[in-house]
Formats: C-alpha cells, structure tokens, sequence
C-alpha cells in the first residue's frame, strides 16, 4: 500500500501506569523540604535537594466494590479484610474503574480531605519516609487561586494535626511557574491554562494584582469531554472503544488552536482538503473475528460443495422412500391375497385400515406404488452407475431488444435494492416480534389475547373469510425469506458481475476489519481546543480567553497595559497545544490598539513549571522559613492563616473585622 495511507493513521499506544516504587529514605536526618505540586489532574512530589519529582501520579483513588452477590455472615464479614483503595499509579488500567474512581477536589479546590489523607499517605509511603508519627520535612505546596480559608484551614488541620509536619508553605501554582521561567520580580500578563479553570493574572512589580484576576470555567477537562462526547455521537458503534484515555492521547498528541476557526472550517468542508489532511485513529481489533472475502472461483467451488451435500442428502430420502413405499406396497397385496383366498372380512377390514372402498381401487393403488418404486430404483441406479444428465450451460439474460444497458442495469439493481429492503422489513420485524414493549410485539399479543378470550359457546370464528387474514397477521412465517428471492438475488448478483463494471470497484471499495475500526480525526482537532475561546459551544455562558484578556486590561492604564502585554506568560498543561502562541497574536492584534508591541512567552516545560519553580524558590535562599506557617502559629493564629508574599494568596480574616461606622459629632 502507499506510505500515504500509512502516515496519516494514528496507532493508540494504550499506555498503563506503572506502579510507583518505594524510594530508599536516606534524608532521615536532614530537614529537606519537600514539594508537592498538588494538581486536580497530576499530583508532582519529591524532595527539593532532588533536580526532579520522585513522584508523578494521577490524582485518583479507587475503592474496589464488594461483590453484592456474594452472601456472607456477620462473622465471616468481620474476619474479611477491606478492599484495598488505589491510588495514583497502583491504577494500572483506569478504564476498568472509570465509574469507581474519586478525586479530593471539586474543579480546581480540595473539598475531601478524607481522600486527600490517603493521597498524603500514598506519597510519604512512597517516598519511604518511615518516621514513627510524624514527618519531619517543611512541606512547600501549591493550593489553588484565592483558595477558600475554609480549605486551607482543614488542610493545614491534616498536615499539622496528622503528620506532625514542622512547617508549611502555600504558593499558587502559576506563580511558582512565572518564577521559574521569568524574574518574580518583574511584571507581566501571567495566563494560567488548568485542568478545570483558566485564569487570567495581571502581575506587577512582583506581586500579584488580586482584585483584577479574572477566570473563565473551562480547562483541559472541559475540552477532553467535549471532544469524547463528539467522538462518540460522529462513531457510536465504536461507543465503547473510544475511551476518556484514548481521547486524552488524542487530545495531547493530535490536537491544535486553529489561528483562524470558521476560515479552518471551510477548508475541512472541501473533499479535497479533508482527504489530504485527514488523520484516521486505529482502534484495537481482532483479527481471528474478521470475516474474508470470497472470491468468484471459492464461491463456485463452495456452490459445488453444496450441491454434493445436497444430492448425498437426497440419496438417503431416496432410500427411505423406498422403504416406505415397499412397506406399502406389502400390505396392498397382502389385501389382495385375502380376496384371492375369498376371504371377505379380512378383506373388507384390510380397505378400511387403507381407506380404500372397492377392488378397482386398491388396484389402481398397486399400480401407482409399483410405479413409484420402479422411478426411485431407476434414480437410484442412475446415481450409483454415475450416469447423470449434462448440465445445462450457464446462460447470462441480456437486455430485451430495444432496451439500452445501462438502462437495463438500473432497472436490474432497482429490483435488487427493493428485493433487500422487503428483507430488511422482515429482518426489523422479526427483532421487533422478539422483544417484549414493541408495537409489532403487542399488537401481536393483542390479537392472540382477543381470540383466546372467547367463549366456547359463542365461538363463530372462521364462518366469514375475513376470519383467517388473522392468521396472516400473528404469523411468524411471513417473517422468512422466501427461496424464490433468494434465487432471484442470485439471479440478479449474477446479471451484476458480468454487465456491471461499477460492481468490481465497490468489492474494492469495501471496508476490510481495519478499516472498519478506524476513526476519521478531523474537524476534532480543532473543535474542541476552540472551547478555550469560545466557551459557549458546550454551553457555558462566560467569555472566552481573548475577551477575558481584553477584560482585565482594560482595568489598567495605557501604559500599564503596555508593559503587561510585553511580558504575556502561558503556563498549564494545555499551554503546550500547538497553535496557542499564534492564536494569541491574531487576537491581541484585534485587542491592542494599531502598531502596538506585545510578546507571547510559553513556559519551558509545561505541566512541571510548577514543580521546578516552588524548588526554585526553596533552594534560591529566599527565607524559606520567614514566609512558612509553623505548627505554633498554626496553633496561635488558626488554620486559615497565611503569610503573603509574591507567590502565595492574600490573607483575608473569617469573619471579616467590622468597620466602626458610627459618625463622631
């Protein structure tokens, strides 16, 4: 085959987790800090003397079900150990738990503390720390955007009321990943692109605006879904194939931010377009189940193999029959015997057991069984001597005079589309009879009941002719197909393949098993991304990335808004999509005023930015220490307290101090 049909298929890596080992704890006697970038889709851990996470998993857990059709006693309940929960990685397979998985956070903040405990257990687990009762690391983590004081109050209550932690910092992940990849101590336009939000952060002169952050409620999950929900309308036969992790690949791998949305729309509408850059995804199939195609010559042969059956099934009836009627003929003439002999009773007594009358009769009788025997001995022996009548050439209809071909042929295949649809009826009504709340089942049941329902005594059914059309309705038989349109099909396939040019190129135009598990990756591609700027295709009433944008600096001043869009920062998960540099040209171009200056920068290494930038500051000798919360403030000030600094939110106190409105006279 071409190399062309090859590059643009897409083969699904179908990739499992790997188990997460146990590291050797050898920090037990050094207070190493530990990071924790603490993401609604990937959680990133390691100590911040190492260069890279230790850890990387998916936020998840998974608490196996008990099997509820296994019924055991109290007793043997209480000596069976409970199921145990996975987590992160020790999902191997995902899609087999889809419906048992729980996550700790509702979009981007953590509300269940009682998985986020067994997520902390899983990772001090794993990184070997083995310290009775405590953990004895500063923790550095990330938390989400003007995270509520509630959720901040009842995780500092677990790390410092549970592990026993020293102390702990919060930073907002977007910030750790502008420190990273920029001065923390500069301005600019930070566009911070989750899993569940994205958010819009105007920075200057190292800090944070707060009061002029703005968020749109989509993220990498919203388009993921969108994109699983279209994959699975355009090919519902393959509902169960296409899985949230293989569109997740997809969606990584495969697809981009179109520069020009509607202008890419009417490119894929051209034939000749789709089929230069369409991208079909291979889905797994079995090749043991696919079904071969026969050739001209295996189907004469098969046809050949039939018939022998056919005439090997004959000869036994044959010999059967003969039997039958040899048996038959025996009693006739021992009938005829008796009449001989004079014999009237036995003679009159043998008419009846034959239903014969007269003597005329059972001689016509002899004679008929006689002539039988004599025809199915003559076959018989023609059969076994292997003297057969010459079979008649194969003789192919032509078109009637006056008649063109291709006029011929259409009428011939007209005949043929309405033979198979009268068997298409008949297939539908046959399952529809089959199951129990159809209407053909019902009005069925419907009829039967009515007939049963009546009395014996008033029972006149089958008096008036209209009486057994009933019969036509409740019967099963019409539901078969008939061997003279079988025939007829082959009558006309045969008419097809020796007139019909066409006939040769659609065998070639049929799907093979591979194809048929293809999918056709197409306007997907660009469709779902497009949700970041134009949320209202799924349905979300909020403006999109670009409005957001020009939004937040319109709150600014001329000049402010200069030195923001000089420093636009893409940090996230999906800031990698290719095309998301350039889309933000165009719409900035359409933003900022004429011949305006702006640079679009995208974060080094995406979804780890986080990570590296909360070490960055851990280790850059910034006073770790003077902007962490200790377990005695914890104590003193409450779990909500925080300390402000550039990478980490605003403290404000709950319940908000009252303002003395009293006017002094």
């Amino acid at each position: 085959m071409d190399q062309e049909f090859f590059d643009n298929i897409i083969y699904l890596k179908d990739l499992k987790a790997t188990q997460d080992i146990v590291h050797e704890y050898t920090l037990k006697d050094q207070k190493s800090p530990l990071v924790i970038d603490n993401g609604s889709f990937q959680c990133r851990v390691g100590f911040a003397n190492r260069k890279t996470p230790q850890l990387i998993f998916k936020n998840l857990i998974c608490k196996p079900r008990k099997d509820r059709n296994k019924k055991d006693t109290k007793e043997e309940i209480a000596q069976q150990a409970p199921p145990a929960t996975l987590i992160g990685n020790d999902i191997v397979n995902i899609e087999a738990l889809r419906f048992q998985l729980r996550t700790q956070f509702d979009r981007n903040v953590v509300t269940h503390f009682y998985i986020q405990e067994q997520i902390f257990d899983y990772m001090f687990t794993h990184l070997g720390i083995n310290t009775e009762g405590s953990v004895n690391h500063p923790i550095v983590m990330t938390e989400a955007m003007v995270n509520p004081n509630y959720c901040r109050s009842l995780m500092s209550e677990l790390l410092f009321e549970c592990y026993q932690i020293p102390s702990v910092f919060y930073g907002i992940d977007s910030l750790f990943s502008f420190n990273y990849n920029d001065n923390i101590k500069g301005t600019g336009l930070i566009i911070s692109l989750g899993y569940h939000t994205t958010h819009v952060i105007p920075f200057m002169n190292g800090q944070h605006i707060i009061d002029k952050i703005r968020r749109v409620n989509v993220g990498g999950f919203h388009m993921m879904t969108y994109m699983h929900r279209l994959m699975q309308l355009k090919y519902s036969m393959h509902v169960n194939n296409i899985t949230l992790s293989r569109i997740e690949e997809l969606f990584h791998g495969h697809s981009r931010i179109s520069y020009d949305y509607f202008e890419d729309l009417k490119k894929w509408s051209s034939h000749e377009y789709y089929d230069n850059h369409i991208k079909k995804v291979q889905l797994p199939y079995s090749q043991s189940a696919a079904t071969t195609q026969l050739t001209a010559e295996q189907k004469i042969e098969k046809k050949k193999e039939m018939s022998r059956r056919l005439a090997e099934i004959n000869a036994r009836k044959r010999e059967e029959r003969l039997a039958e009627e040899e048996d038959q003929l025996q009693k006739l003439e021992e009938v005829l015997e008796s009449f001989d002999d004079e014999d009237t009773e036995d003679f009159e007594m043998g008419l009846k057991e034959l239903n014969l009358s007269t003597y005329e009769e059972l001689e016509k009788t002899i004679a008929a069984t006689r002539a039988r025997i004599d025809k199915i001995k003559l076959k018989m022996q023609a059969v076994e001597t292997g003297v057969t009548t010459e079979e008649k050439p194969v003789i192919i209809p032509m078109p009637p005079q006056g008649i063109n071909l291709e006029d011929w042929l259409s009428e011939v295949r007209e005949k043929k589309s309405a033979i198979l649809e009268k068997k298409q009826v008949r297939r539908q009504r046959r399952s529809d009879l089959a199951k129990r709340r159809t209407a053909a089942a019902q009005e069925r049941m419907r009829i039967i009941s009515k007939l049963a329902g009546k009395e014996k005594g008033t029972d006149d059914f089958g008096s008036r002719d209209e009486d057994w059309d009933v019969y036509k309705a409740i019967s099963r038989e019409q539901d078969s197909d008939s061997e003279v349109e079988n025939e007829k099909l082959m009558e006309i396939d045969e008419i097809l393949r020796h007139h019909d040019p066409m006939l040769e190129d659609e065998e070639k135009l049929k799907m093979t098993p591979a194809e048929y598990h293809q999918l056709h990756f197409s306007v997907e591609a660009i469709r779902a991304p497009e949700l970041l700027f134009q949320p209202s295709m799924m349905g979300i009433c909020e403006a999109g990335l670009a409005e957001t944008i020009d939004y937040v600096l319109k709150l600014f001043t001329a000049t402010e808004q200069q030195q923001l869009v000089d420093n636009i920062f893409l940090t996230g998960g999906i800031a990698k999509l290719p095309g998301l540099k350039e889309r933000l040209w165009r719409e900035l171009m359409e933003i900022r005023p004429f011949k305006s200056t702006y640079n679009v920068k995208i974060a080094k290494e995406g979804s780890f930015d986080a990570w590296n930038g909360a070490r960055k500051f851990t280790i850059s000798g910034n006073n770790l220490n003077a902007h962490s919360i200790t377990k005695e403030e914890y104590y003193e000030l409450g779990g909500e307290y925080i300390k402000e600094n550039c990478f980490s939110n605003f403290y404000y106190k709950t319940p908000a101090e009252k303002i003395d409105t009293t006017v002094v006279t």
